[in-house]
């Protein structure tokens, strides 16, 4: 049950951070850009022009409830960490290390929240790299803490997403945006750890409790045996 309610955490912050993404980008009267855009300027309190690191106009009406959005789902990224360590992690190190990185992002979406880049810069950059950098170094490192009964996809995708993501950030960082614009290149380096939560937490509900520990085990495959004879 702890499991299952913090697998159900990652699948609801996820979800209700892109529902309200939507509608608070909705709410600007000139039109908010994916590409153009920071995701942070959904958040930004006050309406002015914006010259760093691009030049864009941000004035977002909804920011209050952008800002309510990145800490539920910081709280909630947390909360599936914690929930899940008996099932989901193995015992060691790495799974440890792993652990507390992504949940370092998960407080970094909520000092995000907290402190709106236009409020606070220092605590809101601080934020962006405990989810850009902190996370996607967390999902490299998952690689080699996760438990086995979790499908390969699941497992080996954590370090493709954060190395991929970590690149991204570099990128970000220097200004290359290969085209996709300084938001674009922001998301590739800010949204994986999302996805990832979100398979990973919809596999974890699915999934029947003990089911592939079971199928595994000598004494599972016995009782499997011993099943199919009687019949």
């Amino acid at each position: 049950m702890r499991s299952r309610i913090g697998y159900s955490a990652w699948i609801v912050g996820v979800i209700q951070f892109f529902v309200t993404h939507g509608i608070v980008e909705s709410a600007w009267a000139r039109p908010y850009s994916w590409a153009r855009n920071n995701i942070s300027d959904l958040g930004n309190a006050r309406c002015a022009l914006q010259r760093e690191p691009e030049p864009r106009y941000v004035c977002s009406p909804e920011h209050g409830l952008m800002n309510v959005s990145f800490v539920v789902l910081g709280v909630l990224l947390v909360v599936g960490v914690v929930l899940t360590a008996g099932v989901l992690w193995r015992r060691g190190r790495a799974a440890t290390a792993a652990r507390v990185l992504l949940a370092g992002a998960g407080v970094g979406f909520v000092l995000a929240g907290l402190a709106p880049a236009d409020v606070d810069e220092n605590l809101h950059v601080l934020g962006a790299l405990l989810i850009m950098a902190v996370g996607n170094v967390g999902l490299v490192l998952a690689v080699f803490g996760l438990t086995k009964d979790l499908p390969a996809a699941l497992r080996w995708g954590a370090g493709l997403l954060g190395l991929t993501a970590t690149a991204a950030l570099v990128l970000f960082l220097s200004r290359h945006y290969l085209g996709l614009g300084m938001g674009g290149m922001e998301r590739v380096a800010a949204l994986p750890l999302l996805f990832w939560a979100l398979a990973v937490g919809a596999h974890g509900v699915v999934r029947r409790p003990g089911a592939a520990r079971t199928a595994e085990s000598p004494r599972g495959a016995a009782r499997g045996v011993t099943r199919a004879a009687s019949r």
